[in-house]
Protein backbone atom coordinates (compact mmCIF):
# COMPACT_ATOMS: atom_id res chain seq x y z
CA UNK A 1 0.00 0.00 0.00
CA UNK A 2 1.25 3.44 -0.29
CA UNK A 3 1.88 5.71 2.36
CA UNK A 4 1.11 9.33 0.48
CA UNK A 5 -1.56 10.48 3.22
CA UNK A 6 -1.95 14.50 2.14
CA UNK A 7 -5.54 14.65 3.58
CA UNK A 8 -5.42 18.21 5.31
CA UNK A 9 -5.58 18.25 9.01
CA UNK A 10 -8.46 19.54 10.89
CA UNK A 11 -8.65 23.36 10.59
CA UNK A 12 -9.05 25.28 14.19
CA UNK A 13 -5.75 25.86 14.84
CA UNK A 14 -4.29 24.57 18.72
CA UNK A 15 -7.01 22.95 19.57
CA UNK A 16 -7.13 20.34 16.81
CA UNK A 17 -5.69 16.45 17.16
CA UNK A 18 -3.33 15.31 14.55
CA UNK A 19 -4.81 12.53 12.39
CA UNK A 20 -5.35 9.35 14.68
CA UNK A 21 -2.82 6.74 14.84
CA UNK A 22 -4.25 3.61 11.68
CA UNK A 23 -4.09 1.06 14.47
CA UNK A 24 -4.80 2.38 18.03
CA UNK A 25 -6.39 5.17 19.47
CA UNK A 26 -5.10 9.03 18.99
CA UNK A 27 -1.68 10.90 18.39
CA UNK A 28 0.84 8.29 17.43
CA UNK A 29 3.45 10.15 19.09
CA UNK A 30 1.30 9.17 22.46
CA UNK A 31 1.98 5.63 22.29
CA UNK A 32 3.87 4.18 24.96
CA UNK A 33 5.22 0.58 25.88
CA UNK A 34 4.52 -1.44 29.00
CA UNK A 35 7.37 -1.21 32.15
CA UNK A 36 8.35 -4.90 32.38
CA UNK A 37 7.70 -5.12 35.97
CA UNK A 38 4.02 -3.83 35.41
CA UNK A 39 3.84 -6.20 32.92
CA UNK A 40 4.77 -9.18 34.96
CA UNK A 41 2.15 -8.17 37.98
CA UNK A 42 -0.34 -8.61 35.10
CA UNK A 43 0.97 -11.30 33.83
CA UNK A 44 0.30 -12.87 37.49
CA UNK A 45 -2.31 -11.11 38.29
CA UNK A 46 -4.04 -12.70 35.01
CA UNK A 47 -2.30 -16.31 35.43
CA UNK A 48 -1.44 -16.07 31.86
CA UNK A 49 1.76 -16.04 29.89
CA UNK A 50 1.41 -12.90 28.11
CA UNK A 51 2.65 -12.65 24.11
CA UNK A 52 3.68 -9.96 22.29
CA UNK A 53 0.90 -8.44 19.77
CA UNK A 54 2.80 -6.10 17.72
CA UNK A 55 0.97 -4.47 14.81
CA UNK A 56 2.41 -5.41 11.08
CA UNK A 57 3.86 -2.27 9.32
CA UNK A 58 1.69 -0.29 7.52
CA UNK A 59 2.80 -1.50 3.92
CA UNK A 60 1.79 -4.89 4.80
CA UNK A 61 -1.72 -3.72 5.16
CA UNK A 62 -3.76 -5.69 2.87
CA UNK A 63 -6.47 -3.47 1.23
CA UNK A 64 -9.53 -4.22 -0.91
CA UNK A 65 -8.62 -2.13 -4.61
CA UNK A 66 -11.46 0.75 -4.78
CA UNK A 67 -14.09 0.11 -6.82
CA UNK A 68 -15.15 3.23 -7.27
CA UNK A 69 -15.28 3.63 -11.21
CA UNK A 70 -14.91 6.26 -13.39
CA UNK A 71 -18.08 7.27 -14.04
CA UNK A 72 -18.79 7.10 -10.19
CA UNK A 73 -15.70 8.93 -9.51
CA UNK A 74 -16.95 11.98 -11.61
CA UNK A 75 -20.08 12.34 -10.06
CA UNK A 76 -18.44 12.83 -6.51
CA UNK A 77 -15.98 15.22 -8.49
CA UNK A 78 -18.37 17.13 -9.64
CA UNK A 79 -20.25 18.23 -6.32
CA UNK A 80 -16.87 18.63 -4.24
CA UNK A 81 -14.32 18.80 -6.01
CA UNK A 82 -11.14 16.45 -7.05
CA UNK A 83 -8.72 17.31 -3.90
CA UNK A 84 -11.73 15.77 -1.59
CA UNK A 85 -12.49 12.35 -3.26
CA UNK A 86 -9.77 10.64 -1.59
CA UNK A 87 -8.90 6.87 -2.99
CA UNK A 88 -5.14 6.22 -1.96
CA UNK A 89 -4.51 3.72 0.46
CA UNK A 90 -2.87 5.21 3.72
CA UNK A 91 -6.21 7.51 3.81
CA UNK A 92 -8.41 4.90 3.02
CA UNK A 93 -6.93 2.36 5.72
CA UNK A 94 -7.85 5.47 8.64
CA UNK A 95 -11.06 5.16 7.60
CA UNK A 96 -11.45 1.52 7.48
CA UNK A 97 -13.00 1.42 11.18
CA UNK A 98 -13.38 2.43 14.88
CA UNK A 99 -11.29 1.89 17.69
CA UNK A 100 -13.11 -0.91 19.50
CA UNK A 101 -10.84 -3.79 20.39
CA UNK A 102 -11.65 -5.64 17.60
CA UNK A 103 -11.56 -3.44 15.04
CA UNK A 104 -7.48 -2.63 16.12
CA UNK A 105 -7.18 -6.67 15.92
CA UNK A 106 -7.87 -6.61 12.35
CA UNK A 107 -6.04 -3.88 11.77
CA UNK A 108 -2.98 -5.23 13.52
CA UNK A 109 -2.71 -8.08 11.60
CA UNK A 110 -2.90 -6.28 8.67
CA UNK A 111 -6.71 -6.61 7.51
CA UNK A 112 -8.70 -3.41 6.34
CA UNK A 113 -11.30 -5.53 4.30
CA UNK A 114 -13.90 -2.98 5.49
CA UNK A 115 -11.98 -0.02 3.83
CA UNK A 116 -14.33 2.65 2.16
CA UNK A 117 -13.40 2.52 -1.67
CA UNK A 118 -13.03 6.28 -1.55
CA UNK A 119 -13.43 9.04 1.25
CA UNK A 120 -15.18 11.80 0.53
CA UNK A 121 -14.99 15.53 2.01
CA UNK A 122 -17.93 17.88 1.68
CA UNK A 123 -17.68 21.55 2.02
CA UNK A 124 -20.44 22.57 3.77
CA UNK A 125 -24.73 21.14 3.99
CA UNK A 126 -25.25 21.92 0.65
CA UNK A 127 -22.96 19.77 -0.74
CA UNK A 128 -23.43 17.11 1.86
CA UNK A 129 -27.10 17.14 0.69
CA UNK A 130 -26.07 16.60 -2.99
CA UNK A 131 -23.95 14.01 -2.23
CA UNK A 132 -26.67 12.30 -0.48
CA UNK A 133 -28.60 12.70 -3.47
CA UNK A 134 -25.81 11.43 -5.68
CA UNK A 135 -25.35 8.09 -3.74
CA UNK A 136 -28.67 7.24 -3.50
CA UNK A 137 -29.59 7.27 -7.33
CA UNK A 138 -26.21 5.36 -7.75
CA UNK A 139 -25.97 3.09 -4.72
CA UNK A 140 -23.52 4.00 -3.40
CA UNK A 141 -23.01 2.91 0.14
CA UNK A 142 -22.29 6.52 2.55
CA UNK A 143 -20.47 6.21 5.66
CA UNK A 144 -20.62 9.67 7.82
CA UNK A 145 -17.39 10.28 9.57
CA UNK A 146 -16.79 12.43 12.07
CA UNK A 147 -13.70 11.69 14.76
CA UNK A 148 -13.92 7.84 13.98
CA UNK A 149 -14.00 7.38 17.77
CA UNK A 150 -16.58 4.43 17.50
CA UNK A 151 -15.94 1.39 19.82
CA UNK A 152 -19.51 -0.36 18.38
CA UNK A 153 -19.07 -0.48 15.01
CA UNK A 154 -20.32 2.74 14.08
CA UNK A 155 -17.99 3.80 11.29
CA UNK A 156 -17.11 0.03 9.81
CA UNK A 157 -17.95 0.85 5.81
CA UNK A 158 -20.34 -1.95 4.62
CA UNK A 159 -20.56 -2.47 0.96
CA UNK A 160 -22.48 -5.41 0.06
CA UNK A 161 -24.93 -4.78 -2.38
CA UNK A 162 -24.01 -1.72 -3.57
CA UNK A 163 -22.14 -0.08 -5.95
CA UNK A 164 -19.52 1.48 -3.85
CA UNK A 165 -19.11 2.38 -0.26
CA UNK A 166 -17.88 5.87 0.46
CA UNK A 167 -16.92 7.63 3.68
CA UNK A 168 -18.04 11.03 4.12
CA UNK A 169 -15.47 12.86 6.25
CA UNK A 170 -17.20 15.59 7.95
CA UNK A 171 -13.97 17.64 9.02
CA UNK A 172 -14.30 20.53 6.28
CA UNK A 173 -17.56 21.52 8.39
CA UNK A 174 -15.44 23.14 11.17
CA UNK A 175 -17.29 26.55 11.46
CA UNK A 176 -18.85 28.64 14.53
CA UNK A 177 -21.89 29.72 12.47
CA UNK A 178 -23.56 31.52 15.21
CA UNK A 179 -23.21 32.84 18.58
CA UNK A 180 -26.14 34.39 20.74
CA UNK A 181 -25.72 35.43 23.90
CA UNK A 182 -28.89 36.34 24.75
CA UNK A 183 -30.36 33.11 24.52
CA UNK A 184 -27.21 31.70 25.32
CA UNK A 185 -27.13 29.54 22.12
CA UNK A 186 -24.67 28.67 19.56
CA UNK A 187 -24.51 26.88 16.16
CA UNK A 188 -21.89 24.84 15.15
CA UNK A 189 -21.25 23.10 12.26
CA UNK A 190 -21.01 18.95 12.61
CA UNK A 191 -17.25 18.32 12.36
CA UNK A 192 -16.26 20.37 14.84
CA UNK A 193 -13.88 18.45 17.19
CA UNK A 194 -14.95 19.06 21.02
CA UNK A 195 -11.46 20.47 21.92
CA UNK A 196 -12.14 23.46 19.07
CA UNK A 197 -15.68 23.68 20.44
CA UNK A 198 -14.32 24.39 23.72
CA UNK A 199 -11.73 26.81 22.45
CA UNK A 200 -14.37 28.72 20.41
CA UNK A 201 -17.02 29.27 23.29
CA UNK A 202 -14.22 29.79 25.80
CA UNK A 203 -13.37 33.32 23.91
CA UNK A 204 -16.50 34.00 24.29
CA UNK A 205 -16.94 33.19 28.01
CA UNK A 206 -18.54 29.85 27.51
CA UNK A 207 -18.58 26.22 27.65
CA UNK A 208 -20.63 23.46 26.35
CA UNK A 209 -19.33 21.50 29.26
CA UNK A 210 -19.47 18.56 27.69
CA UNK A 211 -16.45 16.19 28.31
CA UNK A 212 -16.50 12.61 27.20
CA UNK A 213 -13.24 10.31 27.13
CA UNK A 214 -12.95 10.57 23.61
CA UNK A 215 -13.43 14.26 23.61
CA UNK A 216 -9.97 15.02 22.16
CA UNK A 217 -11.02 13.31 19.18
CA UNK A 218 -15.04 13.24 18.60
CA UNK A 219 -17.21 16.08 17.47
CA UNK A 220 -20.58 17.80 17.56
CA UNK A 221 -22.07 15.62 14.60
CA UNK A 222 -21.21 12.50 16.32
CA UNK A 223 -22.01 13.50 19.76
CA UNK A 224 -25.65 13.83 18.71
CA UNK A 225 -25.71 10.91 16.07
CA UNK A 226 -24.53 8.70 19.52
CA UNK A 227 -26.49 10.48 22.47
CA UNK A 228 -22.92 11.11 24.10
CA UNK A 229 -22.90 11.72 27.56
CA UNK A 230 -19.71 13.64 29.35
CA UNK A 231 -17.92 13.29 32.85
CA UNK A 232 -20.08 16.13 34.01
CA UNK A 233 -23.78 14.69 32.81
CA UNK A 234 -24.96 15.58 36.53
CA UNK A 235 -24.31 19.09 36.10
CA UNK A 236 -24.68 19.98 32.43
CA UNK A 237 -26.41 17.02 31.44
CA UNK A 238 -26.05 14.54 28.10
CA UNK A 239 -25.56 16.54 24.69
CA UNK A 240 -29.18 15.55 23.53
CA UNK A 241 -30.04 17.78 26.50
CA UNK A 242 -27.62 20.82 25.19
CA UNK A 243 -29.88 20.31 21.59
CA UNK A 244 -31.97 23.57 20.98
CA UNK A 245 -32.70 22.43 16.92
CA UNK A 246 -30.13 21.02 14.03
CA UNK A 247 -29.72 20.68 10.37
CA UNK A 248 -29.76 17.12 9.02
CA UNK A 249 -29.66 16.28 4.66
CA UNK A 250 -31.10 12.53 3.93
CA UNK A 251 -31.45 11.15 0.55
CA UNK A 252 -34.75 12.87 0.24
CA UNK A 253 -33.88 15.88 1.51
CA UNK A 254 -33.30 18.37 3.91
CA UNK A 255 -34.60 18.39 7.48
CA UNK A 256 -34.11 21.42 10.08
CA UNK A 257 -35.57 20.51 13.64
CA UNK A 258 -36.50 22.51 16.86
CA UNK A 259 -35.97 26.02 17.59
CA UNK A 260 -37.93 27.14 20.38
CA UNK A 261 -37.42 26.28 23.64
CA UNK A 262 -40.49 24.01 23.93
CA UNK A 263 -43.13 23.01 21.96
CA UNK A 264 -46.63 21.48 21.82
CA UNK A 265 -46.63 20.73 17.79
CA UNK A 266 -46.40 17.10 18.03
CA UNK A 267 -43.61 14.73 18.51
CA UNK A 268 -40.31 15.95 18.83
CA UNK A 269 -38.76 15.08 15.50
CA UNK A 270 -35.26 15.76 16.79
CA UNK A 271 -35.13 12.85 18.35
CA UNK A 272 -35.18 10.66 15.14
CA UNK A 273 -32.11 12.15 14.47
CA UNK A 274 -30.36 12.27 18.45
CA UNK A 275 -29.01 8.42 18.26
CA UNK A 276 -29.53 7.79 14.66
CA UNK A 277 -26.01 6.71 13.70
CA UNK A 278 -25.83 8.46 10.34
CA UNK A 279 -28.75 5.80 9.56
CA UNK A 280 -31.56 8.31 8.94
CA UNK A 281 -29.24 11.57 7.74
CA UNK A 282 -26.54 13.37 8.02
CA UNK A 283 -26.40 15.87 10.72
CA UNK A 284 -24.59 19.21 9.32
CA UNK A 285 -25.41 21.77 12.08
CA UNK A 286 -26.35 22.07 15.93
CA UNK A 287 -27.13 24.38 17.52
CA UNK A 288 -26.63 24.10 21.41
CA UNK A 289 -27.20 25.46 24.55
CA UNK A 290 -24.03 27.04 26.42
CA UNK A 291 -23.28 27.88 29.47
CA UNK A 292 -20.57 30.62 31.50
CA UNK A 293 -17.33 29.33 32.03
CA UNK A 294 -17.53 28.27 35.50
CA UNK A 295 -15.99 30.87 38.55
CA UNK A 296 -14.77 28.27 40.17
CA UNK A 297 -14.06 24.22 40.70
CA UNK A 298 -13.86 22.27 43.55
CA UNK A 299 -13.17 18.48 43.72
CA UNK A 300 -13.37 16.11 46.33
CA UNK A 301 -12.70 12.58 46.58
CA UNK A 302 -14.54 9.90 49.42
CA UNK A 303 -14.50 6.75 50.28
CA UNK A 304 -17.12 3.97 51.26
CA UNK A 305 -16.60 0.44 52.68
CA UNK A 306 -18.30 -1.32 49.94
CA UNK A 307 -19.68 -1.01 46.71
CA UNK A 308 -23.83 -0.97 47.86
CA UNK A 309 -22.92 1.73 50.01
CA UNK A 310 -21.32 3.67 47.63
CA UNK A 311 -23.84 3.92 45.11
CA UNK A 312 -26.42 4.17 47.77
CA UNK A 313 -25.30 7.47 48.05
CA UNK A 314 -25.02 8.49 44.84
CA UNK A 315 -28.70 7.66 44.80
CA UNK A 316 -29.43 9.53 47.17
CA UNK A 317 -27.37 12.25 45.68
CA UNK A 318 -28.94 12.07 42.27
CA UNK A 319 -32.24 11.93 44.21
CA UNK A 320 -31.60 15.44 46.02
CA UNK A 321 -31.79 18.88 45.21
CA UNK A 322 -28.56 19.76 45.70
CA UNK A 323 -26.20 17.48 43.56
CA UNK A 324 -22.06 17.87 42.55
CA UNK A 325 -21.76 18.73 38.51
CA UNK A 326 -20.13 15.31 38.75
CA UNK A 327 -20.50 11.93 40.11
CA UNK A 328 -18.79 8.73 40.11
CA UNK A 329 -18.06 6.00 41.98
CA UNK A 330 -15.63 2.77 41.54
CA UNK A 331 -15.89 -0.57 42.70
CA UNK A 332 -13.87 -2.35 44.99
CA UNK A 333 -11.44 -3.90 42.21
CA UNK A 334 -11.39 -0.53 40.13
CA UNK A 335 -10.43 1.24 43.26
CA UNK A 336 -7.66 -0.85 44.13
CA UNK A 337 -6.50 -1.42 40.37
CA UNK A 338 -6.54 2.31 39.71
CA UNK A 339 -4.24 2.95 42.91
CA UNK A 340 -1.94 0.05 41.83
CA UNK A 341 -1.61 1.77 38.15
CA UNK A 342 -0.58 5.26 39.80
CA UNK A 343 1.58 3.70 42.52
CA UNK A 344 -0.51 4.66 45.05
CA UNK A 345 -1.89 2.98 48.51
CA UNK A 346 -5.32 1.63 47.61
CA UNK A 347 -8.58 3.62 49.68
CA UNK A 348 -10.01 0.80 51.31
CA UNK A 349 -13.35 0.19 49.31
CA UNK A 350 -14.50 2.82 47.25
CA UNK A 351 -13.72 5.21 45.82
CA UNK A 352 -15.80 8.13 44.83
CA UNK A 353 -15.34 11.50 42.66
CA UNK A 354 -17.05 14.70 43.07
CA UNK A 355 -16.64 17.42 40.90
CA UNK A 356 -18.46 20.76 41.57
CA UNK A 357 -18.62 24.02 39.19
CA UNK A 358 -20.18 27.20 38.90
CA UNK A 359 -19.99 30.50 40.65
CA UNK A 360 -17.80 30.77 43.88
CA UNK A 361 -20.16 31.01 46.98
CA UNK A 362 -23.01 28.17 44.94
CA UNK A 363 -20.25 26.04 44.74
CA UNK A 364 -19.26 26.15 48.20
CA UNK A 365 -22.91 25.91 49.51
CA UNK A 366 -23.79 23.04 47.17
CA UNK A 367 -20.12 21.42 48.08
CA UNK A 368 -21.45 21.91 51.87
CA UNK A 369 -25.33 20.29 51.34
CA UNK A 370 -23.42 17.41 49.62
CA UNK A 371 -20.88 16.47 52.12
CA UNK A 372 -23.93 16.45 54.40
CA UNK A 373 -25.35 13.68 52.34
CA UNK A 374 -22.14 11.74 51.94
CA UNK A 375 -21.35 11.63 55.48
CA UNK A 376 -24.92 10.62 56.20
CA UNK A 377 -24.44 7.55 54.12
CA UNK A 378 -21.23 6.27 55.29
CA UNK A 379 -18.33 8.54 53.13
CA UNK A 380 -15.20 9.45 55.02
CA UNK A 381 -13.45 12.67 53.12
CA UNK A 382 -10.36 12.21 51.15
CA UNK A 383 -10.06 15.59 49.96
CA UNK A 384 -8.87 16.91 46.39
CA UNK A 385 -5.66 14.98 45.42
CA UNK A 386 -7.48 11.79 44.29
CA UNK A 387 -9.53 13.43 41.94
CA UNK A 388 -6.64 15.83 40.54
CA UNK A 389 -4.94 12.30 39.13
CA UNK A 390 -8.05 11.11 37.70
CA UNK A 391 -8.69 13.89 35.65
CA UNK A 392 -5.18 14.30 34.95
CA UNK A 393 -5.32 10.90 33.61
CA UNK A 394 -8.51 10.99 32.14
CA UNK A 395 -7.59 10.99 28.26
CA UNK A 396 -4.94 8.75 28.39
CA UNK A 397 -6.75 5.58 29.23
CA UNK A 398 -7.54 4.46 25.80
CA UNK A 399 -3.75 4.39 24.73
CA UNK A 400 -2.96 2.66 28.30
CA UNK A 401 -5.98 -0.03 26.21
CA UNK A 402 -3.62 0.09 23.37
CA UNK A 403 -0.28 -0.46 25.14
CA UNK A 404 -1.75 -3.32 27.36
CA UNK A 405 -2.82 -4.68 23.72
CA UNK A 406 0.90 -4.56 22.46
CA UNK A 407 1.77 -6.37 25.04
CA UNK A 408 -0.76 -9.79 24.79
CA UNK A 409 -3.89 -8.08 27.41
CA UNK A 410 -7.19 -7.49 26.00
CA UNK A 411 -8.72 -4.43 28.34
CA UNK A 412 -11.83 -3.60 27.18
CA UNK A 413 -15.18 -1.38 28.00
CA UNK A 414 -18.71 -2.20 27.61
CA UNK A 415 -21.14 0.34 29.61
CA UNK A 416 -25.20 -0.10 30.13
CA UNK A 417 -27.56 1.80 32.58
CA UNK A 418 -30.82 0.44 34.71
CA UNK A 419 -33.03 1.71 37.44
CA UNK A 420 -31.79 1.87 41.16
CA UNK A 421 -33.86 -1.30 42.18
CA UNK A 422 -31.92 -3.45 39.67
CA UNK A 423 -28.39 -1.80 39.70
CA UNK A 424 -27.04 -4.27 41.99
CA UNK A 425 -28.74 -7.71 40.33
CA UNK A 426 -27.67 -6.32 36.83
CA UNK A 427 -24.34 -5.44 38.12
CA UNK A 428 -23.75 -9.31 39.37
CA UNK A 429 -25.06 -10.38 36.14
CA UNK A 430 -22.93 -8.92 33.82
CA UNK A 431 -19.67 -9.08 36.11
CA UNK A 432 -20.29 -13.22 36.68
CA UNK A 433 -21.15 -13.20 32.42
CA UNK A 434 -17.80 -11.79 31.60
CA UNK A 435 -16.08 -13.73 34.23
CA UNK A 436 -17.59 -17.19 33.31
CA UNK A 437 -16.82 -16.34 29.71
CA UNK A 438 -13.20 -15.41 29.95
CA UNK A 439 -11.81 -17.14 33.03
CA UNK A 440 -9.86 -20.75 31.91
CA UNK A 441 -7.39 -22.43 30.60
CA UNK A 442 -5.97 -19.61 28.55
CA UNK A 443 -5.98 -17.23 31.81
CA UNK A 444 -7.93 -15.54 34.46
CA UNK A 445 -9.80 -12.10 34.01
CA UNK A 446 -10.18 -8.73 36.05
CA UNK A 447 -13.37 -7.04 35.69
CA UNK A 448 -14.22 -3.97 37.12
CA UNK A 449 -16.76 -1.59 37.27
CA UNK A 450 -17.75 2.37 38.54
CA UNK A 451 -21.05 4.52 38.24
CA UNK A 452 -20.32 7.60 35.66
CA UNK A 453 -23.80 9.13 35.14
CA UNK A 454 -26.53 8.91 37.39
CA UNK A 455 -29.96 9.95 37.52
CA UNK A 456 -32.88 10.43 39.73
CA UNK A 457 -34.48 7.04 38.80
CA UNK A 458 -31.12 5.37 37.97
CA UNK A 459 -27.77 5.00 37.21
CA UNK A 460 -25.42 3.84 34.26
CA UNK A 461 -22.81 0.96 34.83
CA UNK A 462 -19.36 0.92 33.11
CA UNK A 463 -17.29 -2.05 33.26
CA UNK A 464 -13.77 -2.62 31.69
CA UNK A 465 -12.11 -5.72 31.70
CA UNK A 466 -8.56 -7.08 31.51
CA UNK A 467 -7.85 -10.79 30.52
CA UNK A 468 -4.84 -12.39 28.26
CA UNK A 469 -5.54 -12.34 24.96
CA UNK A 470 -4.78 -16.07 24.03
CA UNK A 471 -4.63 -17.84 21.02
CA UNK A 472 -7.94 -16.27 18.83
CA UNK A 473 -7.99 -13.05 20.97
CA UNK A 474 -10.85 -11.71 18.43
CA UNK A 475 -13.04 -14.66 18.96
CA UNK A 476 -12.10 -14.41 23.12
CA UNK A 477 -13.64 -10.89 22.99
CA UNK A 478 -16.57 -11.77 21.10
CA UNK A 479 -17.57 -14.59 22.98
CA UNK A 480 -17.27 -12.31 26.08
CA UNK A 481 -19.09 -9.05 24.65
CA UNK A 482 -22.09 -11.90 23.68
CA UNK A 483 -21.95 -13.03 26.90
CA UNK A 484 -22.25 -9.68 28.89
CA UNK A 485 -24.66 -8.10 26.36
CA UNK A 486 -27.52 -11.36 26.92
CA UNK A 487 -26.62 -10.71 30.40
CA UNK A 488 -28.22 -6.71 30.37
CA UNK A 489 -30.76 -7.42 28.57
CA UNK A 490 -31.74 -10.89 30.58
CA UNK A 491 -31.61 -8.03 33.26
CA UNK A 492 -33.45 -5.17 32.08
CA UNK A 493 -30.70 -3.14 31.34
CA UNK A 494 -30.70 -0.81 27.87
CA UNK A 495 -27.95 -2.22 25.18
CA UNK A 496 -25.87 1.29 25.65
CA UNK A 497 -26.18 4.26 28.40
CA UNK A 498 -23.59 6.54 25.86
CA UNK A 499 -21.22 4.02 23.43
CA UNK A 500 -24.35 3.86 21.09
CA UNK A 501 -25.51 0.87 19.25
CA UNK A 502 -23.41 0.92 15.56
CA UNK A 503 -23.40 -3.08 14.28
CA UNK A 504 -21.66 -4.34 17.81
CA UNK A 505 -24.77 -4.23 19.64
CA UNK A 506 -27.47 -4.52 16.87
CA UNK A 507 -28.45 -7.97 17.11
CA UNK A 508 -30.29 -6.89 20.48
CA UNK A 509 -32.31 -3.87 19.22
CA UNK A 510 -35.33 -5.77 19.01
CA UNK A 511 -34.97 -6.73 22.50
CA UNK A 512 -34.23 -3.32 23.00
CA UNK A 513 -37.45 -1.34 20.99
CA UNK A 514 -39.95 -4.30 20.73
CA UNK A 515 -40.58 -5.82 17.36
CA UNK A 516 -42.98 -3.47 16.51
CA UNK A 517 -40.30 -0.41 17.58
CA UNK A 518 -38.20 -2.56 14.89
CA UNK A 519 -41.12 -1.90 12.49
CA UNK A 520 -41.44 2.37 12.90
CA UNK A 521 -37.71 2.34 12.80
CA UNK A 522 -37.10 0.77 8.96
CA UNK A 523 -40.13 2.82 8.05
CA UNK A 524 -38.81 5.73 8.88
CA UNK A 525 -35.49 4.81 6.92
CA UNK A 526 -37.30 3.82 3.95
CA UNK A 527 -39.01 7.53 4.24
CA UNK A 528 -35.78 9.29 4.65
CA UNK A 529 -33.11 6.83 3.21
CA UNK A 530 -34.96 4.91 0.21
CA UNK A 531 -32.32 3.10 -1.38
CA UNK A 532 -30.75 2.40 2.27
CA UNK A 533 -27.47 4.32 1.61
CA UNK A 534 -27.02 5.56 4.71
CA UNK A 535 -24.64 4.07 7.03
CA UNK A 536 -26.12 0.04 6.07
CA UNK A 537 -25.38 -2.70 9.10
CA UNK A 538 -25.66 -0.25 11.89
CA UNK A 539 -28.86 0.61 14.70
CA UNK A 540 -32.07 -0.37 12.40
CA UNK A 541 -32.39 -3.94 13.43
CA UNK A 542 -33.46 -6.58 10.82
CA UNK A 543 -37.26 -7.73 10.74
CA UNK A 544 -38.16 -10.73 12.47
CA UNK A 545 -41.06 -12.08 10.82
Amino acid sequence: MTHNDTTPPPSGGPASAPEMNWYAWGDPERATSLDPGLRDLVSQTLNAELRDMPPVPEEQVELPPSRLTEHLREALVAVVGAEHVRTDDAVRLRRSGGKSTPDLLLRRAGKADSAPDAVVLPADHDQVQRLLEVCSAERIAVVPFGGGTSVVGGVTPVRDGFSAVITLDLRRLDRLVSFDPVSLTAVLEAGVRGPRAEELLSARGYTLGHLPQSHEYASIGGYAATRSSGQASSGYGRFEDMVVSLRAATPHGTMELGGAPASAAGPDLRQLFLGSEGTLGVITEVKLRVRELPERTLDEAWSFPDWATGTTALRELAQSDTRPTMARVLDETETFVGAAMAGQEATPGCQAVLGFEGRGEEVEARAAAVREVMIAAGGTPHGPAPVAHWRKNRFSSPYLRDTLLSAGILAETLETATNWTDLQSLYTAVRDALTEALEGDEGGVVVMCHVSHTYPTGASLYFTVATAAGADPWARWDRAKRAASDAIVAHGGTISHHHAVGADHRPWMVEEVGPLGGDVLRAVKATLDPEGVLNPGKLIPSPTR
